[in-house]
């Protein structure tokens, strides 16, 4: 039996943070399913397809060393929904800290609730990745700060591009 994990976010931009997590669950299942949320509240630095290309280009690497294939797609219902579509039989939630905890096993609970079948894993972010938010990263961008700490060289490169046409 193959075991395939879900893990969503809006990866606006994708981290180190994230890729942490990613490399992380990888190596408990046999497929990695990436989603990326598309909500139509949200307006998102980055176009669903731009940010498909970021994890499709940072994961390539976690794929190989975990020896599994991992797969980005998009998504736009529950998360929930989405991952038993790709037919995961578990959904990572990354922790950086206690709040996160607190609003995750809401998350995860509803879920349970929803879909009793899959199977929340919660995967503790590393110490060294843990201050990261993607929100952030966004912010330091957009005002011109330094993002290569919390970001891949790539990601960084089309953070400052984005910068730039938005000034």
């Amino acid at each position: 039996m193959i075991r395939t994990g879900f893990y969503s976010g809006s990866f606006d931009p994708v981290t180190l943070g994230h890729i942490d997590i990613i490399a992380r669950a990888a190596r408990l299942v046999d497929r990695l399913v990436i989603g990326v949320g598309v909500h139509a509240t949200k307006t998102p630095l980055f176009s669903e397809d731009e940010r498909v290309e970021m994890l499709e280009a940072e994961t390539r690497a976690v794929a190989g060393t975990a020896g599994i294939p991992i797969e980005v797609v998009t998504f736009s219902d529950l998360s929930v929904a989405a991952a038993q579509r790709y037919g995961a039989d578990v959904i990572f939630r990354g922790l950086r800290d206690g709040t996160d905890f607190d609003y995750e096993m809401q998350m995860a609970n509803m879920n349970g609730e929803m879909a009793p079948s899959v199977q929340t894993v919660f995967v503790a972010a590393s110490p060294a990745v843990r201050h990261i938010a993607a929100n952030l990263v966004r912010q330091i961008a957009l005002m011109g700060g330094d993002v290569t700490p919390f970001v891949s060289t790539g990601v960084a490169v089309r953070l400052a591009t984005k910068a730039k046409s938005s000034q």
